[in-house]
């Protein structure tokens, strides 16, 4: 199986875009906040399942299926002409296999990188660490097989977001995933920046954050040593929120002021 020169040449943007330095990306949850993103002047699109799952009237967790995960990221590829990562959450089943047919669905819709969590639920248990390595390796594998050995695969650690372990956890599962195939590693819940230049000093990894209100800035999570930096759900819940507050506005004092500063018709309308 072989995959377009163009996929190739996105997925060596998206390594060389982790290469050059700090790599932010705010996630998008369908074709049209990718699209904006874009806009915006974004270097690549992430995607986020909670956004995705959202969208499509589902809650996160892998209550989607495999064909509507990537359904859902080929219309986000086809909305920007930028590096589309996924966020393909535990794999679409437990197994090497499941996790296989899934990069490889992706792949063939033009995904040019991957996160694969460890959590074997929301708030876990976690996959043993043996366990998971072998998944991120079936991944690599797939996307050798389907022509783009270049998909990037961040390898997500649910050790902090859980509360099931510490730092030296955190660094096992780096050692084993890097020996995978893996080329980042994304802590979710980890945001003390002390622990976090401890984790980039020693993983062999680069070490992806997830950021958001509250938290340290971009300028601090790149100063520990953080290459890429995300914000999850973040965007979603705020384009929702923004939503909410115009409906409640206008269903209950019939004004429309919430509505005051939206980006014009015209505009988004030519992002298509």
């Amino acid at each position: 199986m072989s995959t377009t020169p163009e996929a190739r040449d996105r997925a060596l943007r998206l390594r060389e875009l982790l290469a050059e330095g700090v790599l932010v990306l705010p996630n998008a949850w369908d074709a049209g906040s990718a699209a904006v993103i874009a806009s915006a002047g974004a270097r690549a699109v992430a995607t986020t399942s909670g956004g995705v799952s959202w969208s499509l009237g589902h809650g996160d967790g892998e209550r989607l299926d495999r064909a509507a995960a990537v359904a859902a990221a080929r219309r986000v590829v086809a909305a920007v002409d930028l590096p589309v990562t996924v966020d393909a959450e535990g794999g679409y089943g437990p197994l090497p296999a499941d996790v296989a047919a899934t990069v490889t669905e992706l792949v063939r819709a033009g995904v040019v990188g991957v996160n694969l969590e460890d959590s074997t639920a929301v708030g876990g248990p976690l996959y043993p660490v043996a366990a998971q390595a072998e998944r991120l390796r079936a991944a690599r594998t797939a996307a050798e097989a389907a022509g783009l050995p270049e998909l990037l695969v961040n390898a997500r650690t649910d050790v902090f977001l859980f509360g099931l372990g510490g730092l030296d956890d955190v660094l096992a599962r780096a050692e084993a995933y890097a020996e995978a195939g893996a080329d980042g590693l994304f802590v979710p819940g980890l945001l003390d920046l002390d622990a976090l230049t401890e984790l980039c000093r020693r993983s062999p990894l680069p070490v992806n954050a997830m950021a958001g209100p509250g938290g340290p800035t971009v300028a601090e999570l790149a100063a520990a040593g953080v290459r890429r930096i995300s914000v999850g759900t973040g965007l979603a819940q705020a384009a929702y929120t923004a939503a909410h507050r115009a409906a409640v506005e206008l269903l209950g004092a019939g004004t429309y002021t919430e509505l005051d500063g939206a980006l014009g018709f015209g505009e988004l309308n030519g992002l298509y």
